[in-house]
């Protein structure tokens, strides 16, 4: 495959699905069950596995058993603290979430695709005080590569978020399962 001439610019025009859900719980109640369902990172474990030069296969077990449902937290902020100080209402977080190993899977194509990888989601108040859950269906974003590998995992994407939403016990939309 040749290089393409330096200065070179594509734009992809791509069709995006949000998916916002209601999830029936107030704010607080869901955050604490999305943070226990989606553990953090445990970054000492993968540093020490990464700087020993372990094996891609430690990697896997590992990430296996930091993320029981398939995700893991990577980052998060508590928006709606900061916006609070400029008088706006509602609780409202963001995340990183997603999977090292599964992103391997479309890196290995195009490592472009960690523009969309880990997936951000917020968790997020309405005014009548009930959570929402917000996440752009992953397939979605990784059908705009033009791969068919990428584009498989990324399917592959929606059925593991239906499965979280399920274990989160709130509706799973129906594009998301196959």
């Amino acid at each position: 495959m040749s290089r393409a001439p330096a200065g070179t610019v594509t734009e992809v025009a791509h069709e995006v699905v949000r998916l916002s859900i209601d999830t029936g719980m107030p704010f607080g109640t869901f955050r604490e069950r999305y943070e226990q369902v989606v553990p953090s990172l445990d970054v000492d474990r993968f540093t020490s596995l990464v700087s020993g030069q372990n094996s891609w296969d430690d990697i896997v077990a590992a990430t296996a058993e930091n993320a029981p449902h398939g995700f893991i937290r990577y980052w998060s902020s508590d928006v709606g603290s900061l916006m609070r100080l400029a008088g706006d209402v509602g609780s409202c977080a963001s995340y990183l979430m997603g999977n090292h190993t599964i992103a391997q899977r479309m890196y290995t194509h195009d490592p472009a695709v960690m523009l969309y990888a880990p997936l951000r989601t917020a968790l997020h108040e309405d005014r009548q005080g009930a959570a929402w859950f917000s996440v752009d269906q992953p397939s979605t974003r990784f059908a705009s590569f033009g791969n068919a590998d990428i584009a498989e995992v990324g399917q592959g994407l929606d059925a593991k978020l239906a499965v979280l939403l399920g274990v989160l016990d709130v509706p799973v939309p129906h594009r998301l399962v196959p």
